[in-house]
């Protein structure tokens, strides 16, 4: 048997008011909490998807990004809405491109010759590897056995190298390759694809056209 204390009248109503108050304050910590990490969630997923973008620098399917962020398809669609929003609110030279229910990051089009000019040269593609991707653009389709007669063999590992990073297409035509220009060659150097296959400079200053018929 337990030698219990009563509490008085005083003690006790004291007692369910502090009662009251400890429930009520964890209600507003729990509620408070949930909001933090709903908020902390949100920023976190914007910036995967927005590095996602960056980084892949071509357009991206829900599918890719699902892969490369681990967001549910539903949240990715909605952090694309608001990274778009946030892109157009702060008026960035950076903007996000749809296409085909596809997303890329890009440099807004105002900007686009400025970008231009610095990639020209740059370290990502020596001048020899330039000078290939040229050949083959000028006469699409190009069996790889032309391109190799008129580059040399240093040409093979130039276009290995395209054809891993997507800029080119490859099909088996006899003993050698055809190659021709991807989707992803035009959209990375900012140019459009006229029905005929001609290749055109997205410039309102420069209206030439390469051609890249057969040669």
């Amino acid at each position: 048997m337990t030698n219990e204390i009563p509490l008085s009248s005083e003690e006790s109503k004291s007692s369910m008011i502090y009662t009251a108050d400890d429930s009520r304050s964890s209600m507003i910590y729990t509620a408070e909490t949930a909001r933090e990490l709903e908020e902390n969630r949100e920023i976190e997923n914007l910036k995967r998807v927005e590095a996602a973008l960056f980084i892949s620098g071509r357009f991206l399917n829900l599918k890719d990004l699902v892969m490369l962020t681990e967001i549910n398809p539903l949240m990715i669609r909605e952090t694309l809405n608001k990274l778009i929003e946030r892109y157009n609110r702060d008026d960035s030279a950076i903007e996000i491109i749809i296409k085909d229910d596809m997303w890329k990051m890009d440099v807004r089009q105002e900007y686009v010759n400025m970008i231009n000019k610095l990639a020209t040269g740059s370290a990502e593609f020596t001048k020899s590897e330039q000078e290939t991707l040229a050949v083959i653009a000028y006469k699409q389709p190009a069996k790889q056995s032309v391109v190799i007669k008129i580059r040399g063999n240093k040409a093979y590992d130039h276009i290995k190298k395209f054809i891993d990073i997507g800029l080119v297409i490859s099909k088996k035509q006899g003993h050698t390759l055809e190659l021709s220009l991807s989707e992803d060659f035009f959209d990375y150097f900012h140019l459009q694809k006229k029905e005929s296959g001609e290749v055109v400079e997205e410039s309102e200053e420069e209206g030439d056209e390469i051609s890249s018929g057969a040669g």
